[in-house]
């Protein structure tokens, strides 16, 4: 595995835990929207991870070299609906309430969202320390060859 192999992995795990922190920022923004362009409340966002092998370059490909092959990165495969029915609030004089005098809140747990806003920012920070001492090695390579 070569340094750019390992660049490419930190990268992409990167880009994964930015899109997650997109989600829970826009969960967290939306925790009292009654109302979307899909009717009913918000519904809150996953990201759906899966590590899938990372794709070689074209030349490498035609050059046989598939030495690489076997090396995998995280995707975001999916961005997944929560399922969990939205909260019923009793407040008659919302603009959306039912006739009973409920409304429909989205179903997130502040506490929940903040949690995984730790996670993913641990796991941010992970893939940042992994770049720093690659570059690290990287720059001490060089200094061995001089």
């Amino acid at each position: 595995m070569g340094f750019l192999d390992i660049l490419k992995t930190s990268a992409a795990g990167l880009s994964a835990q930015r899109l997650r922190m997109k989600l829970i920022a826009s969960n967290m923004a939306n925790a009292n929207t009654t109302r979307t362009a899909e009717g009913g409340p918000y519904r809150r966002k996953d990201p759906v991870f899966a590590a899938v092998p990372r794709e070689d370059n074209f030349k490498k490909i035609l050059n046989g070299q598939t030495a690489g092959s076997d090396l995998t990165e995280v995707k975001v495969i999916a961005i997944r609906q929560d399922t969990r029915p939205p909260i019923l609030k009793y407040d008659p004089g919302h603009p959306d309430a039912n006739p009973q005098g409920y409304v429909a809140m989205p179903n997130i747990n502040v506490i929940e969202e903040m949690v995984n806003m730790i996670s993913a920012t641990r796991s941010y920070e992970a893939n940042v320390t992994a770049v720093r001492a690659t570059k690290e090695m990287a720059m001490d390579a060089l200094d061995i060859g001089r």
